[in-house]
């Protein structure tokens, strides 16, 4: 998102916002407009705008999503950057300031931000990301979806099998295709099921057939997480990996890809 320049008589900060959110409540994270919100889906930029809104900016405020996420999808850690703009006898508000006011303002208690930091004028929470790490998890051994604790609904995929035990799989790049990790998902499942076999899996990939297999079956959306983005001297800090919520993730079978694929228009 390019930034206008600041209105007269006002400061601009541009600040970079670390957020986690449990996507079942939302139409995905970006923000719905016009007549979609009109009947009811909203996401969860909608959300953050709306809490900004309450600093009583110069001008409105705008967030640019790092990682875009669907339906359903969740966060550990997404990022996103804004520039607030204040009246010229106004300090810019301070990083650990920001995080609590919007914190405080927030409406959706499935929201929260994590931490803030200003950033350069030109930083660009998408285009400087350096590396994304999504995690998907699967629970195995469980004959119904409503044997399933109700504290695992719609943060795992349940999968019939021998007894109970739960899967985490991590796949890390610096950008990825539309629905990547759910397709590769489906497609380790099926797999480990034996409705494909590792040959017919390579037999996909050579293929680069947009309609074949692995582009129309994927894993559901409620297991998928965004684990972390990171940014270059900011990548020594994980937001994620200091909070509670990440601790229940750490199961048993976990699998590790690294791809190094960049996403195409």
């Amino acid at each position: 998102m390019g930034s206008a320049a600041p209105a007269a008589g006002s400061l601009r900060a541009r600040y970079l916002v670390y957020f986690q959110y449990r996507g079942t409540d939302f139409n995905g994270v970006v923000a719905v407009r016009g007549a979609q919100r009109a009947v009811g889906a909203v996401g969860v930029q909608n959300f953050l705008e709306e809490a900004a809104e309450r600093l009583n900016p110069v001008v409105p405020i705008k967030f640019t999503i790092s990682s875009r996420t669907d339906a359903g999808v969740h966060a550990l850690s997404n990022a996103a950057h804004m520039d607030v703009q204040r009246r010229a006898d106004q300090l810019p508000l301070s990083p650990e300031v920001m995080t609590k006011a919007l914190n405080t303002h927030l409406k959706h208690p499935a929201i929260r931000v994590l931490q803030t930091f200003r950033v350069p004028g030109d930083f660009h929470a998408r285009h400087a990301a350096t590396s994304r790490t999504y995690l998907y998890r699967l629970a195995t051994g469980c004959p119904t979806y409503n044997q399933l604790s109700v504290f695992e609904r719609d943060r795992c995929w349940a999968l019939r099998a021998e007894r109970l035990r739960f899967w985490n799989m991590e796949f890390e790049s610096q950008s990825f295709l539309y629905r990547q990790v759910r397709r590769m998902t489906a497609v380790l499942v099926a797999v480990g099921l034996g409705a494909l076999t590792p040959a017919q899996v390579k037999a996909i990939l050579e293929s680069r057939d947009p309609m074949g297999w692995s582009q129309t079956c994927m894993a559901p959306a409620q297991g998928l997480f965004l684990k972390s983005v990171l940014y270059g001297s900011l990548a020594e800090w994980n937001p994620a990996s200091t909070q509670e919520e990440n601790q229940g993730f750490q199961g048993q079978g976990s699998h590790r890809s690294n791809q190094r694929l960049e996403a195409r228009a």
